[in-house]
Formats: C-alpha cells, structure tokens, sequence
C-alpha cells in the first residue's frame, strides 16, 4: 500500500471519525508541551560556581525553584508525570467511534486489503493525529516562549525563557511521540481481528475480580515508610555506587500503589454491583448492577488517569500540611527566643530563626499542576461516556422501544459511574496521604539550638560578656503533623463535581444514541 493511500484512508470517514482525529491531536498537543517545558527546564545551564564559596545559583530566575539546579529534576518529573493523564486522554480519544472504524476496517479488508494492511490504515490515523497535534504543540511553545520572555524589574525571568531545548531534541520529541502513540495503537489491535465481515476482538474470559491489588498497594505504601531507613542505612555504608537504590525505591513505590488503586476498582466496581443488585428496588440501580457485574474492568480503563491523578494529588495534600507544620513550628520557636531576648537572658550569641515559606510556595505549583491534571483526566472520563454510550446505543435504543423512559437509561449511567468511583476515590486519597506520610513523617521536630546567657546586670553584660556569659540550650519543639481531612474532602469532592460535570455533558449523546433507527445499526 501507497504512503498517500494510507494516509487518504487512515483520515478517511465521518464526522465522529473528525471528531476522534482532532480530540487525539489536542491530547498530543497537550502531551507535547509538558515534554517540551520538561526539555526546556533540562536545557538550563549550569550556574557559575560563586565568589563567595556559596551553593551556585541560576541568579536570572525569580523562581527559587528555577535558581537551584538540584531542584532541577523534580520539576522535570513532575512535568512527565503531568503527562501521565494527558496520554490517558489521548487513548479514551482513540476509541470515541470505535463501531463506526470498525465497519470501515471491514470494508477496507472487503476491497482486498490484507490484516496487516487494515492494522496499519488504523495505527497510521492516531499516529497522523499525534503528529498533527505535536506540530501545533510546537509552534505554541516557540509562540509562547516568545511571549513571555518579560523580564521584571530586577532583570528576572519567571520562566527559563532564555534557553531553547537543542533542534535535534525537540525533533526526536515531535516525531518520537507519534511513533510512540502509533506503535501503541498496534500493540493494541494485535488481538482484533479484522475480516470483510467486520472486526472481532479475541480476549481470554476473565473470571470474578479478587482483592488482589491490596497487594501492590500494600507494597507501594509500605515502601515510602521504608524509604528514610533505607536512605539512612545507605549512607551507614558509604555505598556510592548504590545511591540511587533508595529512589529506585521511591518511584517503583509510587508506581506499585498507583497500579494497585486502579487495578482494584475492578474488585471494587463488582462488589458495588453486587450491594447494588442485592439492595436496590429502582430500575437505574438494577440495570447499572448487571452492567457493572458484565464488566466490571470498564471502571479500571475509564477511571484509571483519574485516580492516578487523585493518589498524587493526596500526596502532595500531605507534603503540604508537613510544610505547614514545619512552618509552624519555626515560628513558635522564633516568638520563643524573641521572649527571651526581651526578658535579657539571651546575649547577642543568640540563635534567630527564619521560617521558610519556599516549599510552600512550591506546592502552590504542585497543586496547580494537579488541578490540570484532574481536569484532563475529567475530561477523558466525558470522551469515556459518550464512546460508552455510543457504543451502546442499539441496547439503548431497544430499551427505549420497549417502553424505559431517556431518563432512567441516564440514571443508569450515573449509577454505573459513581457507584465504584466513590469508593475508588475514597482508597486513592487514602493511599496517597499514606504515601505523604510516610515519605516525610508525621512529626515535625525544630532544634532549640545553643544560645548564650550573660547573668550580670545589663550594664555588665554590656561591657564584659564573654566574662559572665555561659551557653544553655533551648528546649526542642515536637509538632504533630495532622492528617489533611479537610483538604483531602474538599479535592475529593472536586473530583466528583469534575466527574458529574462531564457524565452530563456526555449523556447529551443519549437523546440521538436512543432514536429507533439506531435499532438497524449493526
């Protein structure tokens, strides 16, 4: 097959088929621009070492974040992990339509083309609408590097908008992720089979959903706690070469407990099903109940970049009421050596605080990032309701014709979205304060220090202080750090706010996915 025949048939078909090309273009286009800020923030050079001795600083920057290049690395992270949703989006975008592609596929193979042929024509679409989306991804980026390089009073930029990623990069990241996201889609379909009779799907039966997950969850958490003693233990041994080990640690935790929540909604979304059926008396409950325990993985696939999205989110609700304490206790301890150097028994030796305000200010970024992450992923669970009612639309449009009102069949879907979402949402908060709390502790502790004690009068102590002067030290200060409920309440009904919002919009499918021709459709 022709690379122009491809590409004519790979961009070939319906309104619905436009609709799944532009939705995956504007996910890569997200996608793309959380790689190149990522790239952008690694293109930083390397601060000249300074004159007097001190931590080598990017001075060109008024983000404390930007300045210190060991903070370099966590920003990166963080931007990939900001694409974790996005690419999640990218793949419910892929299977908006599906039904109708399908058709098209078989009619593909009807005309003579091969298996390998129609699986190509369907990698080809996403990697074409990846590629688009990357392109536009691009000149944003150069716009808007452009149009926010304003430096402000004192020469500082906000963003690194001094530096460029090299050409070659930003090519390898612009053509890497549209092959990526076409190998992906081929990986995907290599259980389809497309024959000039239509498209079938050869999956193995999978039985009950066991609690299995608590697992990898268990594990996940488990390693955060462990984290500070392993790091400890490593640096009792001076083992350089294994450094890294305790972070290896860290990120496998995360991603073990994360795999954990989302595999679980399986378990979660059946045992909801089971309650549901066993308790309730209305239609919209009993048919969300068998739909569930049909398919109980459908949470899992729908719900996943959400809940990866809300066990980090958690977690860097916990970060923060650590920070918090922590600034806390720095304050309470500044009040007490203020109270006693007025009460004169703290000489001029005396140890000052400052508390520090930079990690919360950091956080103020980490939660903005997770806001644009549940968004995405909020958006990905409307692209999951319509492809699902879409997909359903013959059993709808026969109920409808047997008499169940438009209204029940949109409880239903209501009912089969928030009956696991709840609990899931509930086990992802829970898993990431856990994961917060055991990496940074649930005790914050600041150091009195050593002070010096002049017991002459002020007069004496004045003139002669070293003379009449002894060193005593400040009691230490213990703080609790408390647990986030309100916080973790509030993003968790966010959450939800975000997931009615889209199940309504995409129950507007419902009225046309209803209509009694759709009973013809095959």
């Amino acid at each position: 097959m022709k690379p122009t025949a491809l590409l004519r048939l790979a961009l070939a078909g319906t309104r619905t088929d436009t609709l799944r090309v532009v939705l995956t273009a504007f996910s890569a286009l997200l996608a793309a621009l959380a790689v190149f800020a990522a790239l952008n923030v690694l293109a930083i050079p390397d601060p000249e070492p300074r004159a007097d001795a001190g931590v080598p600083l990017n001075d060109q920057y008024a983000n404390a974040v930007l300045r210190e290049p060991g903070l370099h690395i966590g920003v990166v992270t963080a931007l990939l992990l900001l694409g974790i949703p996005v690419l999640a989006l990218a793949g419910q975008c892929a299977r908006l339509g599906a039904p109708a592609r399908d058709r098209r596929l078989a009619a593909i193979r009807l005309a003579g083309a091969t298996p390998r042929q129609a699986t190509a024509v369907a990698a080809a679409e996403t990697g074409v609408a990846s590629l688009l989306g990357t392109c536009a991804g691009l000149v944003v980026y150069l716009i808007g590097h452009q149009v926010l390089h304003r430096p402000d009073a004192e020469g500082r930029l906000r963003l690194p908008t001094d530096v460029l990623p090299p050409v070659p990069v930003l090519a390898v990241a612009v053509l890497g992720l549209p092959l990526l996201a076409a190998l992906a889609a081929a990986v995907m379909l290599r259980r389809v089979t497309v024959d000039p009779l239509g498209v079938t799907r050869r999956t193995r039966p999978k039985g009950t959903p066991k609690p299995w997950p608590a697992v990898p969850i268990v594990l996940g958490v488990g390693a955060f706690f462990a984290f500070e003693a392993l790091t400890e233990w490593h640096a009792s041994i001076a083992d350089e070469s294994s450094i890294a080990l305790p972070f290896v640690l860290l990120f496998g935790g995360g991603f073990l407990a994360a795999l954990g929540v989302v595999l679980g909604v399986g378990w979660i979304s059946h045992t909801a099903g089971r309650v549901l059926l066993r308790l309730a008396r209305r239609p919209a409950p009993l048919l969300a109940a068998r739909r569930l325990l049909a398919d109980p993985w459908h949470g899992s696939r729908t719900q996943a970049a959400l809940l990866v999205a809300v066990v980090f989110g958690s977690g860097a609700l916990a970060a923060r009421a650590y920070f918090i304490t922590m600034n806390k206790a720095e304050l309470i301890q500044e009040r007490r050596h203020e109270e006693a150097v007025r009460e004169g028994v703290l000489g001029d030796g005396g140890l000052a605080f400052s508390p520090e305000t930079f990690y919360l200010r950091t956080m103020d970024l980490v939660d903005a990032a997770v806001i644009v992450a549940l968004v995405i992923a909020a958006g990905g669970m409307l692209v999951a309701v319509a492809e699902t009612v879409v997909a359903r639309r013959r059993s709808h449009a026969a109920l409808t014709a047997s008499g169940v009102p438009r209204r029940v069949l949109g409880r239903a879907v209501l009912w089969q979205t928030f009956a696991p979402l709840v609990p899931a949402v509930l086990l992802a908060s829970a898993v990431g304060a856990l994961m917060g709390r055991g990496y940074f502790g649930v005790e914050v502790k600041a150091y009195g220090g050593m002070s010096e004690v002049c017991d002459a009068d002020p007069e004496v102590c004045a003139t002669a202080f070293e003379e009449h002067s002894r060193l005593v030290k400040l009691p230490d200060l213990h703080l609790s750090v408390p647990v986030p409920l309100d916080d973790l309440a509030l993003q968790g009904l966010g959450v939800l706010a975000l997931v009615l919002a889209a199940t309504g919009v995409g129950l507007l499918f419902l009225r046309s996915g209803t209509s009694v021709e759709e009973l013809r459709t095959g």
